[in-house]
Order: structure tokens, then C-alpha cells, then sequence
């Protein structure tokens, strides 16, 4: 097909395409579409094929110069998006060209044939600029503290709950049983508020009226009215700002039975385990492989937001919202129902999908940035993982994880696993050479947990 192109960018990353097809060709495609239907089609008085063109132009001519014309429009950008020099003007899968300004255009066997369709392209990315980027490595340690967490959240994961005895108060840390509901002015039970054999741990505020203070040291069978006010800014909406009366009836109170820390309790957690010394140096162990993956992310994710920063990229709208797209589809997923499922219950919440999608917008666009420059690093610096590299990740996982390095094999098998250790290993590699680019130091200390916490 005869066609010219005349290509203008536009901003954030859009390009306005129009293109001319000759006459010549115009009046083939028409041509051909009608010889089509000639073939085809059968009315009253003709034999099937036997409709003469000017017939079926008569009866059918707009709707064939309008299937003629789509045609011609799908062809031309076909041919065009193949060209070996159109690569910067392709678009992107989640962004169809479109009519600029839905303006259809005018369709005629005697002229040519010009249209012009706006969509997104790519983004041009450019990492040319690291001056005066500086890395700060943060300085953080495992120590017994971090250790005896660790050993505590063992000993509750094993441990027994049983009954306190009776009389004993509630008291923090107790599992406790209650029936509760909202009471009106006049001491009635507020419709829908009532809720029995509610079961959670005291201390945790996980209840809707944050009662916990409230009911600590009622007995096993006691009942209580409490009177709470809540401050104006309580993250509950249904709460802030107001009075609430709420009738509790305590129903059950345990305890967790902790087991002590002793060889016993470290052969429990695992055969492999003789001794609790061997169960602490394996969790040591894995707090400080943790803890060194979490630096690196760290210094990282400090180096792609300055490099993000020094080299701007635009990025169009179709990107971000597909991004966002996405992101609404594993919250579905996470919670195990349908995307529209999601926004019904997002509804329900008192929220929308679209005021969700826009909280997330900014950090949607900051995570593509940083991924399309991680992209554009490691083409520019054509990395690549051998396969002996491959088995000494192995090796590594298998080490950390206190596992064989077969089993760490099989955990990777699926093509898409062994793909996913692949692109790690080259980021690596990528981290590694940019950092001698820039300058690292020693940044602050950090307790564990607020590394953790924070990043």
C-alpha cells in the first residue's frame, strides 16, 4: 500500500500520527471490499454472486465506503507500526490510536486519503546524569534484642492457650471471649450493634470500640456499661468525635502457656535442631541474611530515586493507569473476589475505586520511573547471567534458607521462578557496577525494627 506518514510528538509522551493513502489505493480497497460482498451476498431477483456493483451501492453505499474506509485506516497503521524505523513511534498495547478529536474522515475513490489517530508511545528514557549522587548505607546490627524477639514469637507460635482460673481478672496480653452491643440513651440495644462470642487478644486493639482498658480486671461472667469519647480525628469515622454507651459481657478469659526456651522446645520447631544454641544461630542467621537483603534495597531504591530525579522521565497516562489497573486486580486477588466485586466492597467502606486509584497514582508513577530506568541500565550496559552464576544463587538461597540446594532448584523449576532468579541476579550485577559510579557512605545507625518499619 502507497501511504506517507507526517509524525508530531506531543506531551507526556503521546504522538500525533496522520497519514495519507493515494487515491489509487483508496479506490482498490473500495473495490475490493465491494467485489466482496458481490461475491457473497444474495437479494431478491439475483442469484447469489450475481449482484451488480451499482446495486449493491445503491442499497448498501455508506455502509460500505464505512467498512472500506476502517479497513483502510487498520491496513495503512499496520503497515506502518511494521516499518523498521517505527519503533519509537509504536504504540504502547494498552493505548489503541484513536481519531483525533473523533473526527471521522472524508472518504472518496477520487482523492487521497488523510487521517490523523493520537495515542502513547513509549517513554524516552535517558540515564545520562549521575553528579552528586550520593548512596548512605545504613548502619544497623542483630543483636540479643532482635534475637529474643524472635525466640518470644517461637515460643507463642507453640505455646497452649488455657483457661484462667475462675476470678482471675483480665488482664493484658489475655485472650479473652465477650458479647457486646451499643446502647441508646435510654439503655436499649442499638439495632444490628449486637455481637456475641467476639474473640480477641487484650492489648492489640483489634476490637471496634477499643475497649481494652476498659475491661481490664472484669472477671469471667461480669458485665459492664462503658461510656467512651472519642477524639474528633479517630481514624474510625463511625467513631470520631462522639459518645458511645457499650454493654460488655465477658464470656471467656485465657492465656497463652508459654514453653520455655530449651532443647526441647528448639527440637519442636525442627528435628534438625539437637540444641537451643543451634536454633539461635540459625536465627541469627537468617535475621542477618534479612537484614542485608533490606540494606541493599535500601541503597538501592535511594539510588533510582535520585537517578529518577536527575533524569525526568515522562510517562503517559495510559502507563500509569494500566499500572493502577493492575494493582486494583492482585488487591482482588489478594482478597479473593473479582476486581468489580472489590469496588463494590470498597464502596461499601464509604470509598470509590476511582479516589483509591488516585491515592496511588504517585506512587505508581515513582515505581515505573524507577523500573523503566533499571530497564534502560541494563540494556545500555548489555548484562547477562551465566548459568554458573544461576548455580551459585542456588547455592546461596540453599545456605540461607538452611535447605539443600536441590530443593531450592525445585522451588525454581517453573520457567517464570527461574526467570524472576534470573532478573535478580542481573540487577545485581547492575547495582554493583552503578555504585562505583556514584558515592557511597555510611549513613546513620538503625535499630532493626525501624529499618524494617520505615523503608
Amino acid at each position: 500500500m502507497k501511504v506517507t506518514k507526517e509524525v508530531t510528538k506531543l506531551e507526556n509522551s503521546a504522538v500525533k500520527l496522520t497519514a495519507t493513502i493515494s487515491k489509487e489505493e483508496v479506490a482498490a480497497g473500495y473495490s475490493k471490499n465491494l467485489a466482496k460482498y458481490a461475491k457473497n451476498v444474495q437479494l431478491p431477483g439475483f442469484r447469489k454472486g450475481k449482484v451488480p456493483p451499482k446495486v449493491l451501492e445503491q442499497k448498501y453505499g455508506d455502509s460500505l465506503k464505512q467498512e472500506a474506509l476502517a479497513d483502510l485506516i487498520d491496513e495503512s497503521l499496520n503497515q506502518i507500526f511494521a516499518e523498521e524505523d517505527a519503533k519509537d513511534i509504536r504504540p504502547l498495547p494498552y493505548s489503541q490510536p484513536r481519531l483525533e478529536n473523533d473526527k471521522i474522515p472524508e472518504f472518496s475513490t477520487d482523492k487521497d486519503l488523510v487521517f490523523t489517530v493520537v495515542y502513547d508511545v513509549f517513554p524516552t528514557v535517558e540515564v545520562k546524569d549521575f553528579s552528586k549522587i550520593e548512596v548512605k548505607e545504613p548502619q544497623c546490627e542483630v543483636g540479643e534484642k532482635e534475637l529474643n524477639e524472635e525466640l518470644k514469637a517461637i515460643q507463642e507460635r507453640n505455646a497452649m492457650v488455657i483457661d484462667k482460673k475462675d476470678g482471675d481478672p483480665v488482664e493484658k496480653d489475655n485472650i479473652v471471649t465477650i458479647d457486646y452491643s451499643e446502647l441508646n440513651d435510654d439503655g436499649s440495644v442499638v439495632d444490628g450493634s449486637k455481637r456475641e462470642g467476639f474473640v480477641f487478644t487484650v492489648g492489640t486493639g483489634e476490637n471496634i470500640y477499643k475497649i481494652d482498658d476498659d475491661i481490664m480486671g472484669m472477671k469471667k461472667g461480669d458485665t459492664k456499661e462503658i461510656t467512651k469519647t472519642y477524639a474528633k480525628d479517630d481514624a474510625d469515622a463511625d467513631l470520631a468525635g462522639k459518645t458511645k454507651k457499650i454493654s460488655v459481657t465477658v464470656k471467656a478469659i485465657k492465656v497463652r502457656d508459654l514453653p520455655a526456651l530449651d532443647d526441647d522446645l528448639a527440637q519442636d520447631v525442627n528435628e534438625k535442631y539437637k540444641t537451643l544454641d543451634d536454633l539461635k544461630k540459625d536465627i541469627t542467621k537468617g535475621l542477618e541474611a534479612n537484614l542485608k537483603r533490606k540494606i541493599e534495597e535500601v541503597k538501592s531504591q535511594s539510588l533510582l530515586d535520585q537517578l529518577v530525579e536527575k533524569n525526568p522521565i515522562v510517562l503517559p497516562a495510559s502507563m500509569v493507569a494500566a499500572e493502577n489497573e493492575h494493582r486494583w486486580t492482585m488487591m482482588a486477588q489478594q482478597f479473593r473476589t473479582t476486581p468489580e466485586q472489590l469496588e463494590k466492597m470498597v464502596a461499601a467502606s464509604g470509598q470509590t475505586k476511582e479516589s483509591m486509584l488516585e491515592q496511588w497514582a504517585g506512587n505508581a508513577e515513582k515505581m515505573l520511573k524507577a523500573r523503566l530506568v533499571v530497564d534502560a541500565l541494563l540494556r545500555e550496559k548489555n548484562i547477562s547471567v551465566t548459568p554458573e552464576e544461576v548455580e551459585s544463587e542456588y547455592a546461596k538461597l540453599a545456605e540461607e534458607s538452611g535447605t539443600s540446594v536441590e530443593e531450592i532448584k525445585k522451588y525454581y523449576d517453573e520457567p517464570r521462578a527461574k526467570e524472576y532468579i534470573i532478573d535478580e541476579i542481573k540487577e545485581k550485577k547492575l547495582f554493583e557496577e552503578l555504585y562505583k559510579q556514584v558515592k557511597v557512605s555510611k549513613g546513620d545507625k538503625v535499630a532493626f525494627a525501624d529499618l524494617f518499619k520505615n523503608n
